[in-house]
């Protein structure tokens, strides 16, 4: 018996799903436990294994299309089987977790439009022109309420292509690209630069050019007519779609931005691969995970060589910006708008202040044999390692001995955190994010600090997802790069504790009862009184302090 297969719940957050890439075709074999498909939610791009076997009778979401969670995703059955009443939305076991809810209209699709829509939006899809797809605010972080577009990167009239970034949006945890799903003209731009809107609030429409869309923006409904990313169907205007292929071409060809899965961006990443050099094998051109993992520097080719003689070509076409003339004998201020990012900082931080109760600790530590284990270590051929590095290695092995620092209040309970999670401050241009390290106790030195320089980076260049700034359980904050030799942090909640770390300083110590010249580091510990003790702090200072002043004992 033929078994509807529905686009999953990937994440407690994720209200819709993309597919990436389908590794089936109709006709396979399926086994249980075989992967159908990578699907991106609003978190990560995941592989989705089937639980049933058979053959695959029917894809219902096409690699790129977007659709709501509990949509047909496939079908799967006998070889042959008739699924004809299936996809006019008669009722069939879910190939999941079966939802007695569900109306049939949700999971309905024809064959000619190959689009899925909730049942709610059916009637409001209707009523949109051919081929026309509003773009609504999209929720880029689990704790996202309303984000502030800060720049858009197409404006009224140009063609977008699949992949085509629109905008740059402020978040309430960072600066984020949001890319178009859709392919065909910005017709609308319903939030302006500068302003903030809800999520689900109308971002912009787009459909062939040309199209009459009189009306829509002023009947538009937050959820009401179409979702954030929804795909647009296979009706859309032939000339758009041709125009969308061009442009996505020129983009590859030119060293533009090249079209890629997440997972395809992040395996690259980790391998350290120039997706400028791979040639993709998605639709449109879309660079996937195989292509990535099949890929060998053999194939480096020509567009790797347009790429790099384009760099230098993009770093001059911006100009300088213009310094502000201040008036001499005379009053001027001037005023900055708050981004969206500035306003979360300050109502977190304050409500960090004002609600947990901080003391700190401060602890002075030798860096000499630190100093001298560090030399040690990157004279081994593509090995950098920083104090920084060391610092935070440090504190992993120091949270296992002392769990109790490595937790989180709540009114009825203190959670004690067994995973380390450390994440650590990085400055950027509009306030502070904190990117985390995931079970950075199992990471060696060369690990962390290759992945302390890949998220610094990429949060300075507004790529840091919002799930790679997700799940600290403690926090590290160090200004010694400024010569700030020592300071007070306040805690990032929902961590109990953030060790601030000064700059290395040479001076008079005394050992063994002699003055001599040393280096020493200062480390300040904020706590929150409510989960940590003034002697529980204490204790993990003193084995903060053990590991940092003999690297070695980091081994045992």
């Amino acid at each position: 018996m033929a078994i509807k297969v529905t686009m999953p719940r990937l994440s407690d957050t994720m209200t819709e799903g993309t597919v990436a890439t389908w590794l089936k075709k109709v006709g396979d074999k399926i086994s249980e436990g075989d992967i159908l498909a990578e699907i991106e939610t609003d978190k990560a791009t995941m592989e989705f294994e089937s639980f049933n076997e058979g053959t695959l009778l029917h894809i219902g979401i096409q690699a790129g299309e977007t659709a709501p969670v509990d949509s047909l995703l496939a079908i799967i059955g006998n070889e042959g089987e008739d699924i004809s009443a299936l996809l006019a939305g008669g009722d069939a076991p879910a190939a999941e977790t079966p939802k007695a809810d569900a109306a049939p209209a949700a999971e309905a699709k024809s064959e000619e439009t190959k689009t899925e829509a909730p049942a709610p939006a059916a009637k409001a899809a209707t009523e949109l022109p051919k081929g026309v797809v509003v773009v609504t605010m999209p929720r880029l972080s689990d704790t996202m309420t309303e984000g502030t577009v800060a720049t858009w990167l197409k404006k009224e009239g140009d063609a977008v292509a699949e992949g085509d970034i629109l905008a740059e949006i402020e978040t309430d945890k960072a600066t984020m690209e949001f890319e178009s799903f859709n392919a065909g003209t910005l017709l609308y731009i319903g939030i302006q630069e500068g302003n903030t809107a809800p999520v689900d609030s109308l971002l912009a429409i787009i459909g062939p050019a040309g199209t009459d869309i009189s009306g829509i923006a002023d009947n538009y409904t937050a959820g009401g007519t179409a979702t954030a990313s929804a795909p647009a169907t296979e009706e859309k205007a032939a000339p758009a779609a041709e125009k969308a292929t061009e442009a996505v071409a020129d983009t590859s060809s030119n060293g533009g931005r090249i079209l890629a899965s997440p997972l395809a961006k992040k395996i690259a990443s980790d391998k350290g691969i120039q997706l400028t050099q791979v040639k993709g094998s998605g639709e449109n051109g879309r660079i996937v995970k195989s292509d990535i993992e099949n890929f060998t520097p053999a194939a480096q080719g020509q567009p790797a060589a347009n790429a790099t003689a384009a760099a230098p070509k993009a770093e001059t076409a911006a100009p300088a910006a213009p310094k502000v003339f201040v008036p001499a004998g005379e009053v001027f201020t001037e005023e900055i708008k708050n981004s969206q990012m500035r306003k979360i900082i300050a109502k977190r931080l304050a409500e960090s202040l004002f609600t947990a109760p901080h003391y700190n600790l401060v602890i002075e530590v030798s860096m000499d044999d630190a100093m001298a284990a560090r030399a040690t270590i990157n004279t081994v051929p593509d090995t950098k390692v920083s104090f920084n590095d060391m610092v935070i290695k440090a504190c992993a092995l120091a949270l296992k001995k002392h769990p109790k620092i490595n937790s989180q209040w709540k009114e009825d309970a203190i959670i004690i955190n067994h995973h380390v999670n450390i994440g650590v401050a990085v400055a950027v241009e509009d306030g502070l994010v904190v990117p985390v390290l995931k079970f950075t106790d199992a990471m060696s030195l060369s690990q962390i600090g290759a992945s302390v320089r890949d998220l610094a980076g990429r949060a300075k260049n507004k790529k840091l997802g919002p799930q790679e700034m997700e799940g600290s359980t403690f926090t590290v904050s160090n200004l010694g790069m400024f010569g700030i030799t020592e300071f007070n942090s306040i805690i990032n909640q929902p961590n109990s504790a953030i060790l601030s770390v000064g700059a290395i300083v040479e001076k008079p110590v005394v050992k063994n009862g002699q003055i001599v010249v040393g280096n020493t580091m200062m480390l300040s510990l904020a706590c929150d009184h409510r989960t940590i003790d003034g002697a529980t702090g204490a204790q993990f200072l003193q084995t903060l302090k053990q590991y940092i002043e003999s690297p070695v004992t980091m081994l045992a």
